[in-house]
């Protein structure tokens, strides 16, 4: 038994379907793939957009592999675009392309070849670190110390998981833009200071440079709802049942067997499983099992998606908003506008110059958009914004989402040669094509506690105190978590969703 028909749950499904066990998903919406999911969210318009997630890094190739996924990615030729306002001029820093270009953006800015050989050594060492890294990920929890010895680089460990991430940056990089470029990896999604001596921005910049084994970014080809179709279309091929409209009520074990209650618009059930994995977060798997639950960190993201009838045009000119968009687009990322605005949100109050990223799928992979929209030019913007805690919003979400957005939109049009607004494409009401999604409307919509993308704060992907052989066990012996609140879990991963199959299917220890 499955609760929960996101990625997770639908890859903990194929598995275990296919090695011959008896499958049931029980998934609360009309559909199944959660938070990776693709849908047209604009009136009339024939756009199918990654609604929430958008980007794929985690995805372990095995996993597509073992399950024979019809799923592609492509990779991104430019890295980001940080536009940036020096001595009174627009100019920005251009990464990817290829290295002779990448190495001339940093001299451009900075004056020197300083910061370039100081970007090449620092992901040099993330690059190591990820080739070793990464394929622990669907293995067996390592220990701390074999993660270290498998890292095999003190000066990579103490960087990435014994001192604040922004000790390194500060002593590795001398540019206010290059220092905030490196820190975003460290805050999307996370809530923390550079030197929060908690280190979950370390967690945080660990996963998002190790993906694949290189820290790469690619774009889904289909959107993320292909990848979630393709594995629902594996779990039925391999015999599990997906129920839709089937929410999970509670769950009642004796480690051995259990009951799940669940119900539906037509009225309530119980089913009897062996085991129970729960694609949901630790919160609502407290709440499943009548245990107390633990407080959930909350959620910092603005999330905002728009359909384009042009890429709009840049203040520095000499970049190609094809180009610059195509990548990773940072807006308000320099070292101490992101401390700022960190602080400024820590205090209750709104960020003053908003940070985010943005990126245009449509430039990678145009087949999330009709023929007629692509012949006429038109362009997709996934914009994800920083900084913005959920209880920000506790007083009035609606006004503070719309005043949020005004200003985040204002910090995009700072560097362009015409506002964003001009280049909204209508739906077929006459209403702009841009929405945004604040934490409590992603805590209403997707049961994201406090809109954690992460469902918790992400952990060390090495054993802990409690956290079992393959960091999917609870208190219950037949009760799983595979949600991205598993260790190691977070993003558009199915690790969690493997691991907690294997942990299902590993014969027991003698």
């Amino acid at each position: 038994m499955i609760v929960g028909g996101g990625h997770n749950g639908l890859v903990a499904a194929a598995y275990l379907a296919r090695a011959g066990r008896s499958v049931l998903v029980l998934e609360r919406l009309d559909h199944t793939g959660g938070a990776a999911v693709s849908t047209r969210p604009f009136a009339g318009i024939d756009a199918r957009l990654s609604r929430y997630s958008y980007l794929v890094s985690l995805l372990p190739k095995k996993i597509v592999r073992d399950l024979d996924l019809d799923f592609r990615v492509r990779g991104r030729t430019i890295s980001s675009y940080t536009p940036v306002e020096r001595h009174g001029q627009p100019t920005g820093l251009l990464v990817g392309g290829s290295e002779r270009r990448t190495r001339e953006a940093f001299a451009r800015l900075t004056g020197s070849d300083r910061e370039y050989q100081a970007w090449k050594r620092f992901y040099g060492m993330t690059g190591r670190v990820a080739e070793r890294v990464f394929p622990t990920l669907t293995e067996p929890l390592p220990a701390r110390d074999e993660l270290r010895r498998r890292i095999d680089d003190e000066d990579a460990w103490r960087t990435l998981f014994e001192e604040p991430i922004g000790t390194t940056v500060e002593s590795a990089f001398e540019d206010d833009l290059v220092r905030g470029v490196v820190l975003t990896d460290a805050l999307i999604g996370t809530f923390a200071d550079a030197h929060d001596p908690s280190l979950r921005q370390n967690r945080c910049f660990l996963y998002h440079v190790i993906g694949g084994g290189t820290g790469a970014w690619d774009v889904p080809v289909g959107g993320m709802g292909a990848l979630t179709d393709a594995l629902a279309g594996a779990a039925r091929d391999a015999g599990a049942v997906l129920a839709t409209g089937h929410e999970a009520t509670r769950i009642d074990t004796d480690g051995r067997s259990a009951e799940v209650s669940y119900r539906t618009a037509d009225g309530e059930g119980v089913v009897a499983a062996r085991h129970v994995l729960v694609n949901a977060s630790p919160k609502e798997l407290a709440t499943l099992t009548g245990d107390e639950p633990a407080t959930p960190a909350e959620g910092a993201q603005l999330k905002v998606n728009m359909l384009l009838k042009r890429l709009p045009r840049l203040r520095d000119e000499s970049v190609d908003p094809h180009e610059a968009f195509s990548g990773t687009f940072h807006i308000a990322e320099g070292y101490e506008q992101l401390a700022a605005s960190y602080a400024q949100a820590a205090a209750g109050a709104l960020p003053e110059a908003p940070p985010s990223e943005i990126y245009c799928h449509s430039l990678t992979d145009p087949t999330i958009l009709g023929p007629d929209l692509v012949e006429a030019g038109y362009q997709t913007l996934t914009l994800f914004g920083l900084h913005t805690p959920a209880r920000l919003f506790e007083g009035d979400n609606d006004a503070v989402r719309e005043e949020l957005l005004k200003s985040t939109l204002a910090q995009l049009d700072a560097h362009l040669a015409e506002p964003i607004a001009d280049c909204l494409a209508v739906d077929a009401d006459g209403r702009p094509c841009i929405e945004a999604r604040t934490p409590l409307d992603l805590e209403r919509d997707l049961g994201l506690p406090g809109g954690n993308i992460f469902h918790r704060d992400l952990t060390w992907p090495y054993a802990q105190e409690g956290t079992g052989r393959w960091g999917v066990e609870t208190r219950h012996p037949n009760v799983l978590l595979c949600g991205a609140g598993a260790v190691r879990g977070g993003g558009v991963s199915g690790v969690p969703g493997h691991n907690a199959a294997m942990a299902v299917l590993e014969p027991p220890a003698p």
